[in-house]
């Protein structure tokens, strides 16, 4: 019974999350105007960071990571949209920002990096294949940290030399992706062999949610006392935000349907052509000396839009992949669906 119990928050919070992150946009400000100075706050969101991306890499099935993995035409697809078709997207479009190398650094940093949290639960949403993209987001994780500072260099020219610093994204990769991806390993390895890691695992299961919420809720404390500095940038960002958030996802679906994927693996690949990874890049977007609060504020932005585009995507999406729409699926992707009934189908 507390098992049934546990999963019934687990969804409850799931299904409230959009509501749940604007609370915690809107108590970020207020705290951060009524408290001020950002320090204590900025040294927060590190290990808040971790936390979150901890508790994700809890909900990756790593035991089926290889048999998930075996989907070729899935990762193709995946990789392709990401990794070229955005990138060449996002590259357009910042050709419409004012000349200013540190905004189009803040929006360049966002729109490249692909999400690896909460796009698994809106592509379940939105009847994606969820699993298979839950069991990608390594993957994706480790190929956007490699990428990143090419691609910057490229698209941004002499003036990421004087932006970028290798340090912040070594730090970035070991401190918020490898050690939280190796306790994640540890605690599953634990929780299948063990009643009690089984229960810890469980219960570390609700946070993601709530530690997705702590994160916005200390950016927004620790930017908001010097929005006024940011927000002409912010207001320049949001209708770049807006137009990727149309294109991006009929990206997805151009390749879901190049790569002859069935229905459910291509709405997962549309979704997460829209959805991109704002809250990971954010220390590294402290770590620019002179970002705060400008690439804050801008990054946050994005999450704002995207926020509210999830809530149009889980209901068009399914309709422009429905079901019978694409080519039947070959052996290696009903291999790697999960049963009906299991809250990723």
């Amino acid at each position: 019974m507390e098992g049934i119990g546990m999963e019934r928050v687990r969804e409850t919070l799931e299904a409230r999350q959009v509501a749940i992150y604007f609370a915690a946009i809107v108590a970020g400000v207020i705290a951060g105007m009524a408290v001020g100075g950002a320090e204590a706050l900025e040294a927060a969101i590190n290990p808040a960071l971790a936390l979150m991306l901890f508790v994700t890499f809890l909900q990756v099935p790593l035991v089926e990571l290889g048999a998930a993995l075996k989907n070729g035409r899935f990762l193709a697809a995946l990789l392709s949209v990401n990794f070229v078709a955005v990138p060449l997207l996002s590259f357009g479009l910042v050709q419409f920002l004012p000349d200013d190398p540190m905004l189009r650094l803040g929006v360049l940093m966002v729109l490249l990096t692909p999400c690896i949290d909460y796009v698994v639960t809106f592509a379940h949403l939105g009847r994606g294949d969820a699993r298979l993209l839950l069991a990608s987001t390594p993957i994706l994780l480790n190929a956007q940290m490699i990428l990143l500072p090419v691609q910057l260099g490229v698209m941004l020219g002499d003036a990421a030399s004087g932006l970028i610093q290798p340090g912040p994204f070594v730090h970035a990769f070991v401190g918020l992706i490898a050690l939280p991806l190796l306790l994640a390993a540890a605690v599953q390895f634990w929780a299948a062999r063990s009643r009690a890691g089984a229960s810890a695992s469980a219960a570390l299961g609700l946070l993601p949610v709530p530690a997705t919420a702590l994160v916005l809720v200390l950016v927004l404390a620790a930017v908001a006392p010097r929005i006024g500095e940011a927000l002409p940038a912010a207001m320049a960002a949001a209708p770049i935000y807006v137009v990727f958030a149309v294109l991006a996802p009929m990206l997805g679906l151009a390749a879901a349907r190049l790569f002859g994927l069935e229905a459910a693996a291509g709405r997962a690949v549309a979704f997460s052509a829209a959805t991109r990874n704002s809250l990971v890049v954010l220390p590294l977007a402290f770590a620019v000396p002179g970002g705060a609060p400008l690439l804050p504020a801008v990054i946050v932005t994005q999450t704002i839009v995207e926020l509210v585009s999830e809530l149009i995507y889980i209901r068009l999406v399914p309709r422009c992949i429905p079901i019978g729409g694409s080519r039947p699926p070959d052996r290696q992707i009903v291999a790697s669906r999960c049963v009906r009934g299991s809250r990723e189908c």
